[in-house]
């Protein structure tokens, strides 16, 4: 590796050229210079809990999209992922694999997650986020309307929100009062369905710990009022 005040320099000269965060291009730098040891040298990388880095298991992961984590890395590897941005290879998983939208950003999130690209709860622009799901025991129609229309949303989500977009059944985002952003996403699961909220733009890693404990409880008032 080299040493630190050089590595420094030459995560700042290529951030500069690619625009990325200092966490992103600095993993790229490493796993680089990783790669040429291990060529030249011939050595094998230790072990990676891939799982562990990714934040879910090989068994979740491979029942919905075929692949545990091992072969998702190989196959974005080959592809050249480490070099392509979060949409990109999004992008690329459900084009080329047919994987459904919610399950490539999953797959997305967990490989840049184990490259060193972005933290568990970061972004790769270096920005924080919170997610959170929860699946209800109603159509998805009605868990959507508890959402969209005002007047219920207000029942179990008391802050004043502006709604950007929204697509029926689908998803929605929203702008949240101090100017940060909630994106949702919405599943059919037969007689139940469920949402994913995704809070993004924050500040911290405290700040999403925060955002991340709050949506748990909103969520769970949610659930009340649809059980009520």
């Amino acid at each position: 590796m080299p040493k630190q005040k050089d590595l420094k320099r030459l995560v700042r000269s290529r951030m500069k050229k690619t625009g990325e965060s200092y966490t992103a291009a600095r993993a790229q730098l490493i796993h680089k210079k990783t790669r040429t040891q291990a060529a030249t040298t011939g050595s094998v990388p230790p072990a990676v809990d891939y799982a562990g880095l990714a934040g879910m298991s090989d068994a979740a992961l491979e029942a919905k999209t075929g692949c545990t984590w091992a072969r998702w890395v190989s196959a974005l590897d080959r592809w050249g992922a480490m070099d392509k941005t979060h949409t990109q290879i999004a992008k690329h998983v459900y084009d080329t694999y047919k994987v459904g939208g919610w399950w490539a950003q999953t797959v997305t999130v967990g490989y840049e997650r184990i490259k060193g690209l972005r933290a568990r709860g970061q972004r790769r622009s270096g920005a924080w986020e919170a997610t959170k799901s929860k699946t209800f025991n109603v159509p998805i129609d009605e868990l959507f309307e508890a959402w969209a229309e005002p007047k219920t949303r207000a029942h179990w989500l008391p802050e004043k929100l502006t709604v950007r977009k929204a697509t029926p059944n689908r998803s929605m985002r929203m702008t949240w009062p101090d100017g940060t952003s909630v994106e949702l996403s919405f599943q059919s699961k037969g007689e139940k369905s469920q949402v994913g909220v995704q809070h993004t733009k924050l500040t911290s890693r405290a700040d999403a710990v925060e955002r991340k404990k709050f949506w748990s409880e909103r969520l769970a008032a949610l659930d009340e009022m649809l059980k009520g």
